[in-house]
C-alpha cells in the first residue's frame, strides 16, 4: 500500500465534500472507490476517522492509505465503441471523454478494455490480463484516438514507435489566455511533483518532453492549439501549458481555480498515424471534437460576437 499527504492552503478548497476533492485531485481515483476506502479507515483528516460526506476546512490534513490493486475478473462489456480501423494486427479505437482506459482499483467495468474485449477478439497480452491489448494511454478526461495491439508483435512494433518518436499524435486544446505568438515548442522535463506525487510537474530531473503547438483561433480570454507530441509523459499536454502560463480549459489538477466547468479538461486526441508493425504501411485516422466541445467553442463566439 501507498500513502498520499495533502494540505489543505488554498480557501478556494474549504468547504468541499473530501471525497469529491480527492477525486479531483487524483483522476485515477473514483468517488466509489474514494467512499469505500474512507468506509474502511484509509483515510484520515488530522489524524482521525471521517465520513465520506466530510467538509474539509483549511489547513486540515489528509492522508490517503491507497488500497493495493487486486486484478478481479475483466469481462467483456457491449460499450459501442468506434472502431476507426482494424485488421487482424492492430486497430484504431475512438476514447470518449469521461471512460478509463483500462481497469483500476473503483474502474473495474466500463473502461475502454471492458469494450475492446468484446469488440475485438484479439488483444496482445504484454501487459498483463488488465491491459490486454493497450499501447499507450489517454486520460479519462481526455476523449480521442488510441493504437490498439492485437498481438504481442504487433504490440512490440507499435511501442518501439513510441520510443523511437515516429507516432503521429496531434491534440486540439482551449487553454486560458491569448497566446500572442502562432508557432512554439515547449522542451521542459517531466516528473513527479515534489509536493504532490499524484501531480506532475516541469522538475529538473524529470524525463525529456517536449511539445510543438500553433494557434488555431484567437478568443478574449482563450485560445485554440493543435499540440503535437514528439514524446508521451503522463499529463504532458497539460503540464506543459500549465508551465508557459497557459493553463487548459476545465482541468481540475492544473488549470486555474475559477475555469469553466466542462466536467473535466477542453483536450482531444484528434490525429493518429503510425507505420504498420507488419505490414510497413503508413495508417492515419482522425477524429473530429467532440459536440459537447465544439458546442463550447460556439458558446465562446457567440459571446465573443
Amino acid at each position: 500500500m501507498e500513502t498520499y499527504k495533502y494540505k489543505i492552503e488554498d480557501e478556494a478548497l474549504v468547504g468541499q465534500r473530501i471525497d469529491k476533492l480527492l477525486s479531483d485531485f487524483n483522476s485515477e481515483w473514483s468517488r466509489s472507490q474514494l467512499q469505500d476506502w474512507i468506509k474502511n479507515d484509509l483515510v484520515t483528516v488530522n489524524g482521525k476517522i471521517i465520513k465520506s460526506n466530510y467538509k474539509v476546512k483549511l489547513n486540515d490534513e489528509i492522508q490517503v492509505t491507497e488500497k493495493e490493486v487486486v486484478e478481479a475478473d475483466i469481462l467483456p462489456e457491449n460499450l459501442n465503441l468506434d472502431i476507426y480501423y482494424e485488421d487482424k494486427d492492430v486497430a484504431i479505437v475512438y476514447k470518449p471523454k469521461g471512460m478509463v482506459v483500462h481497469p483500476s482499483p473503483g474502474h473495474y467495468t466500463g473502461t475502454l478494455v471492458n469494450g475492446l474485449m468484446y469488440q475485438i477478439k484479439d488483444l496482445s497480452g504484454i501487459n498483463g490480463e488488465i491491459r490486454p491489448g493497450i499501447v499507450h494511454r489517454i486520460d479519462k478526461d481526455t476523449s480521442g484516438l488510441l493504437m490498439v495491439a492485437k498481438n504481442d508483435v504487433a504490440h512490440r512494433g507499435l511501442v518501439e514507435q513510441l520510443m523511437d518518436k515516429t507516432v503521429k499524435r496531434k491534440y486540439t486544446a482551449l487553454v486560458h489566455g491569448n497566446i500572442p505568438h502562432d508557432y512554439g515548442t515547449i522542451d521542459a522535463p517531466i516528473g513527479r511533483n515534489k509536493k504532490d506525487r499524484q501531480s506532475m510537474d516541469v522538475v529538473d530531473d524529470g524525463k525529456e518532453a517536449v511539445t510543438h503547438f500553433n494557434v488555431l483561433e484567437h478568443f478574449n480570454d482563450y485560445t485554440l492549439i493543435e499540440c503535437q507530441l514528439e514524446t508521451g509523459r503522463t499529463h504532458q499536454i497539460r503540464v506543459h501549458m500549465k508551465y508557459i502560463g497557459f493553463p487548459l480549459v476545465g482541468d481540475p489538477k492544473y488549470g486555474p481555480r475559477k475555469t469553466l466547468d466542462i466536467g473535466g479538461q477542453a483536450l482531444h486526441a484528434g490525429v493518429i498515424g503510425f507505420k504498420h508493425p507488419v505490414t510497413h504501411e503508413y495508417i492515419e485516422r482522425h477524429a473530429e471534437l467532440p459536440q459537447a466541445f465544439q458546442s463550447l467553442l460556439e458558446d465562446i463566439r457567440l459571446r465573443e460576437s
